[in-house]
């Protein structure tokens, strides 16, 4: 018998199946689209499911700067091409939702501008789920439309990246067009899409594509893409949007809600611990070691000087190094990594004694973090108190990224940014934190630094755990550096440590961590910047749709 249902594409038929019982009235949990699709009302119930079906990505350990309770294969290379996966499922299950709406909801009896208010919500969705498909994999086959079981697109081949992009581009226009501004959105629709939401993501796409394109030397036109995000983020800039007070406070209770303006997109949880509609367990992930930072990862942060030790790999050492940095071998206690330092550091790390999750943070990698390394940023422990019933709205655009796509566009267009364009962006960032060394051309010139290292180092840190890492050196091409060098943790100090073993670790010649020593960590150039396409893809198309290189 054959198989019409593709795994990867989510085709839905949906089937209207009527008893012959002589029932006058509609159940009420169903309808047909003869009873649907008719008011404003139907439309934004149906926009309902987009929210519904979004990803929060809480925990993203493919790159280096954190690891999970156990490696993860995408970071350390030794993967091979899944059967399926849900990164191409789950993305064509949300162009689905997309292309039902688009398709059905012409009928409602409502104005134009009430129509193409949610057909560009359904849109905007359709753009987030295809550009992360496109990070992913490149060609992926377009599909604008529901499809019959008699459709040819259900074997189609993969549709070229540029057509892709540039559908993502118009519908993200389309967005912009239709969507109310951020000012206009009734608090009763907070957490709906908004003109500044189509903006941002249509930055963050140029930004990936133009980048990406620069370094990997596969687009000429990749400065195109470069000028789009700067236009797309000077437009969210004009918005009105602040950067939230309190660096602290911003992934926790006190940030959320429509008074924070900083926040652009979220995924809304709650209504509360004790009114719980939907739930997440972050804070029970974080003391469990699912985000645990790596020593990597702090070596990027700039010394309270302004100067680095490392550059951006983590791994290098920088040009100039601050003199308040202290070698590895000579660091006396587990904090001391953490002094001295910017101060995001304290805001998104406990130091040894700090009160944190069971009491006192005590180093150990028992509890799970493998690193010994415990994260602060996005912890709390409201949210922890109850498994499942974590009610802290997940961020996935906020302004402070909107203005680090608006430098690094800027710099990478003409190999330079003003002064007063760093102001605007990166030293804004610096000031909302009490970081008093700013970044300025002189500073960078006179301490031998890089301003692109210099910029990329201000959007790792600031962005820090919240799932950007892999991405960012995906498109700047230095994941084949990064991601096969040793992962590091903590410095052991027995006297700190209390109840571990030092035997039962493995540390360096520093008595530093080794977490993922480098001979289990491996990238390979010509396979590993792009994923293997699930094969039941390729079967299921009659060999249409095609692997990718060398996987």
């Amino acid at each position: 018998m054959k198989k019409f249902k593709r795994l990867s594409r989510y085709i839905l038929i949906i089937s209207l199946l009527f008893s012959s019982c002589k029932i006058d009235r509609t159940p009420e949990t169903k309808f047909s689209d003869t009873d649907f699709w008719n008011t404003e009302t139907d439309l934004m119930n149906a926009c309902n499911r987009l929210y519904q079906q979004l990803p929060a990505d809480w925990i993203d350990n493919r790159a280096d700067d954190a690891v999970n309770t156990a490696p993860n294969s995408v970071s350390t290379g030794n993967r091979s091409a899944p059967a399926t996966s849900s990164d191409w499922n789950d993305r064509y299950n949300e162009i689905f939702t997309a292309n039902n709406i688009l398709e059905k909801g012409g009928k409602a009896q409502v104005s134009d501008a009430i129509r193409n208010r949610y057909f560009a919500e359904a849109r905007f969705f359709r753009a987030y789920a295809y550009f992360k498909l496109v990070k992913l994999y490149g060609d992926v086959p377009l599909l604008l439309k529901t499809l019959l079981v008699t459709s040819p697109e259900l074997t189609m081949a993969r549709t070229p990246r540029a057509d892709v992009v540039k559908q993502v581009y118009d519908d993200l226009d389309f967005a912009a067009q239709w969507l109310p501004r951020r000012v206009d959105l009734l608090a009763a629709q907070w957490g709906r899409v908004t003109k500044s939401t189509a903006w941002a993501l249509k930055a963050r796409m140029a930004l990936y594509e133009g980048t990406r394109g620069k370094f990997h030397g596969t687009l000429a036109n990749w400065q195109d893409h470069l000028n789009i995000a700067i236009t797309a983020a000077t437009n969210v800039m004009g918005e009105g949007h602040t950067l939230f007070s309190n660096y602290n406070g911003l992934f926790i209770q006190a940030g959320e809600g429509q008074a924070n303006t900083e926040n652009i997109f979220v995924k809304i949880y709650g209504v509360s611990n004790a009114n719980l509609i939907l739930g997440h367990n972050q804070s029970r992930n974080m003391e469990n070691g699912q985000l645990a930072p790596t020593r990597n990862l702090l070596r990027e942060y700039l010394y309270s000087d302004g100067l680095p030790a490392f550059n951006v790999d983590g791994v290098t050492p920088s040009a100039t190094r601050s003199p308040l940095f202290i070698a590895e071998g000579s660091e006396p206690s587990y904090n001391t990594i953490l002094d001295n330092r910017d101060p995001r550091v304290g805001m998104s790390y406990f130091r040894a004694g700090d009160v944190a999750y069971q009491g006192p943070w005590i180093p150990k990698t028992s509890l799970g973090i493998r690193t010994a390394i415990a994260p602060k940023k996005m912890f709390n422990t409201i949210d922890q108190n109850i498994v499942n019933a974590g009610t802290v709205d997940r961020i996935l655009i906020r302004y402070a990224e909107v203005l680090l796509i608006y430098a690094e566009a800027k710099y990478e267009l003409n190999g330079s940014i003003s002064d007063a364009d760093l102001n605007l962006t990166i030293n804004a960032l610096r000031t909302r934190v009490g970081f008093a060394p700013k970044l300025t051309n002189a500073f960078v010139t006179t301490n031998n630094l890089n301003m692109r290292e210099e910029i990329r180092r201000e959007r790792t840190v600031e962005l820090a755990l919240e799932g950007f890492r892999y991405d960012d050196i995906i498109r700047w091409k230095t994941a084949e550096t990064v991601l096969p060098q040793t992962l590091y943790g903590a410095k052991f100090i027995a006297a700190e440590w209390v109840g571990t073993s030092q035997a039962s670790l493995n540390l360096n010649s520093d008595n530093v961590l080794i977490v993922e020593p480098a001979s289990t960590r491996s990238f390979k150039v010509n396979r590993d910047y792009l994923y293997p396409v699930p094969i039941n893809e390729i079967a299921l198309s009659n060999g249409n749709v095609v692997q990718n290189p060398n996987w």
